[in-house]
């Protein structure tokens, strides 16, 4: 960004920069519906048993009270601002189960705060777009399928430019491992998690000396992770590995049917790729994770996956399979690189000048009928010298101002042209790339 935050962590946009921000929320609204799901919001806070019931890091939890209130830290029902969209969400089903048609699909965007160190693309407080689909007992396997579609539209609208929705399977990856006789499938993911970092034969070593794996299984391993396809090619390539096992038909099967509807509905977009692993200890099937093409520094702007127990309570399960995009971060990287600008920082269309201070009532009444075919305008606060009028409004980033003569005619002057023509009121209307800030 052009410039540093004052409060590390916690970032504010100026008017162009929140224009670009409200453009991809906006979007993601539209094609989130058109997907047909539901908006919900959910309160800021939760009580911290229900925030670290799955034992999250407390320390990255910022915990509520009064200054005044005496230290509640070891009280469960105490507050705190909720961290991510999904514990709530998954509280919120249960609450109001017996109101909601299943499956469920919701989308949700909102504020979380997570109080870890600032970083680039890492904030303190950030907005998180999210959407999932929620089943009561049992959910389609078909879900995880148009979870990655909805996804791969949703990102395909905005001005990101390209990016690789990629995917992996838990029960691929744990089948695998244990048809090579490893029965920690967990160890083995973290030490695989760690392969973009530290490399192969740093991997290798510490899944000999610290999972327990053969040379010839660290090996085996490795290569299984080095597999990316954005077809079902990558079935092929699995099975010449030479394991079996059952859990990995499954996962097999299940990749290969989100895989194969991707590359017929969003070509190019999604990628099998089974080096993913992060999230893989705690997603129970499809798990994805998305790059920008070019900026795969920042990490992953969107990331998810199916979990068999997104909710429960007593004998209920809600099964659930969802995905979140990294909003802030997202917004952070595609200003600090320019890749998309706004063409102005104001709503306002129309900037309608004052003759004369007795002229003001006039002027509201020109913004007034302006307004009512959806020109956003202002008026002038006082009748300064028309040139001084003229350049506040270009200041403002206004790109048209209007003249009223003492006569009742009418003027309106583009002033990036410089063009000045006859305008009236009643119909007059700017072109259709100027009603709203444009993103490009």
């Amino acid at each position: 960004m052009a410039r540093k935050a004052s409060l590390s962590g916690f970032p504010e946009w100026l008017p162009a920069e929140r224009a670009v921000e409200q453009h991809v929320l906006d979007t993601l609204r539209q094609v989130f519906e058109l997907h047909g799901f539901a908006n919900i919001e959910t309160r800021a806070v939760e009580t911290r048993a229900q925030l670290l019931r799955k034992g999250e890091i407390d320390k990255e939890v910022y915990g509520l009270s009064r200054l005044a209130a005496e230290d509640d830290k070891n009280d469960p029902n105490a507050l705190a601002l909720h961290f991510d969209l999904t514990v709530p969400f998954a509280r919120y089903v249960v609450e109001n189960a017996g109101h909601l048609a299943f499956p469920f699909r919701r989308y949700q965007m909102q504020k979380v705060w997570r109080g870890e160190r600032p970083q680039d693309g890492r904030f303190r407080e950030f907005t998180q777009a999210d959407i999932d689909v929620v089943g009561d007992g049992t959910l389609p396997f078909s879900y995880d399928v148009e979870l990655a579609l909805t996804i791969a539209d949703a990102l395909s609208a905005l001005p990101i430019g390209d990016f690789r929705l990629r995917v992996n399977n838990r029960k691929l990856a744990e089948g695998f491992y244990r048809g090579l006789g490893l029965d920690d499938p967990d160890a083995v993911l973290r030490a695989i998690d760690k392969l973009e970092k530290i490399g192969d034969e740093a991997v290798a070593k510490i899944l000999v000396e610290e999972v327990g794996a053969t040379r010839e299984q660290a090996d085996a391993a490795l290569a299984l992770a080095k597999i990316r396809t954005l077809d079902t090619s990558f079935v092929e390539q699995v099975r010449a590995l030479g394991v079996t096992h059952e859990l990995l038909d499954t996962g097999l099967d299940e990749l290969s049917q989100v895989i194969d509807a991707a590359s017929k509905r969003a070509p190019g977009k999604v990628m099998a790729d089974l080096s993913i692993a992060r999230g893989l200890d705690y997603y129970t099937g499809t798990v994805y994770e998305t790059v920008l093409v070019g900026h795969e520094s920042l990490g992953s702007i969107c990331s998810g996956g199916r979990y068999e127990s997104l909710a429960s309570k007593g004998k209920k399960n809600y099964p659930g399979v969802g995905l979140s995009i990294g909003v802030t971060r997202l917004i952070s990287r595609i200003l600090a690189e320019e890749v998309v600008t706004a063409s102005r920082s104001v709503p306002s269309v129309v900037y309608v000048t004052l003759a004369t201070d007795e002229s003001w009532h006039e002027a509201q009444d020109v913004a007034s009928k302006l307004r009512e075919r959806g020109v956003a305008c202002e008026v002038a606060a006082s009748a300064e010298k028309f040139g001084k009028q003229i350049k506040f409004a270009d200041r403002r980033g206004i790109p048209f101002v209007w003249f009223t003569h003492a006569d009742g005619t009418h003027e309106v002057k583009d002033i990036r042209s410089g063009e000045q023509v006859a305008a009236d009121p009643q119909s007059w209307m700017p072109a259709a790339e100027d009603l709203k800030i444009a993103i490009s």
